[in-house]
């Protein structure tokens, strides 16, 4: 996680601190590459809190650490999972051209909870952000998350599946929400049964995702490995070459 461990939003679910950022730490990209190649990672994801005060958002920090990477871990596979910089494109274009193998923006929840989970954060803002990676970019493969037990039907996260897909989504994972604290955050409304999480990934196959990841202990990175693997086997069939 880069940019800190303070947010500058407060959303519902999250257990993430909320207050007043510190500044910017401009070693941080070369210092996260410097950990990716101790580690020898084939595949790092890099996240980070929202950043509202920042004229960039902090999409200027994700680009350096994208570019660090690539430079300290050749042929590494680069998982960016941000925030949505209030929708700004440009600070999304500047992400976007440091050349993330994937693109990772959560919705988190069904648009009709939307603004109860996330109040600072908009549904269709969201889907704009990812048919934005996909128009600038095509060759970056979009990934989006999703969270059950808040209290939305079963046709919400179908409607919420397809919209994903609409906006050119490649990958989605979708996991059970848990409550971090009693006293701070959302409750939980329902526990989902293993069974209609396994519906879910079938009805994104049936969608045409390249990638789906359904259960109970999903999360946005879950088996992100073999994610890599899909996105490798489906770049050598777009060129002809046989995985």
């Amino acid at each position: 996680m880069i940019l800190g461990d303070i947010c500058t939003r407060n959303c519902g679910f999250c257990a993430i601190k909320v207050g007043k950022p510190l500044e910017l730490d401009a070693d941080e990209p070369r210092r996260v590459a410097i950990a990716a190649k101790e580690m020898g990672l084939k595949h790092v994801v890099v996240t980070s809190v929202a950043r509202d005060e920042l004229p960039d958002e902090g999409s200027g920090q994700f680009a350096d650490t994208i570019t660090a990477l690539r430079e300290a871990v050749p042929g590494i596979i680069v998982e960016v999972l941000t925030p949505d910089f209030k929708g700004k494109k440009w600070c999304v274009r500047r992400v976007v051209e440091a050349r993330p193998d994937i693109f990772n923006h959560n919705i988190e929840t069904v648009e009709r909870l939307s603004p109860m989970v996330r109040p600072q954060a908009r549904y269709e803002r969201t889907l704009d952000v990812l048919r934005s990676v996909t128009h600038m970019d095509s060759t970056i493969y979009t990934k989006s998350g999703m969270m059950l037990g808040l209290g939305e039907t079963h046709e919400e996260v179908v409607k919420t599946l397809q919209d994903l897909r609409q906006a050119g989504v490649s990958a989605v994972t979708i996991g059970q929400y848990l409550r971090p604290t009693t006293d701070r955050h959302l409750p939980v409304v329902d526990y989902i049964h293993p069974d209609r999480f396994a519906e879910y990934e079938k009805i994104g196959q049936d969608l045409g995702f390249l990638f789906v990841a359904s259960g109970p202990f999903v999360r946005s990175s879950y088996n992100a490995q073999a994610f890599s693997e899909k996105l490798l086997s489906d770049r050598l069939a777009r060129v002809g070459i046989p995985a």
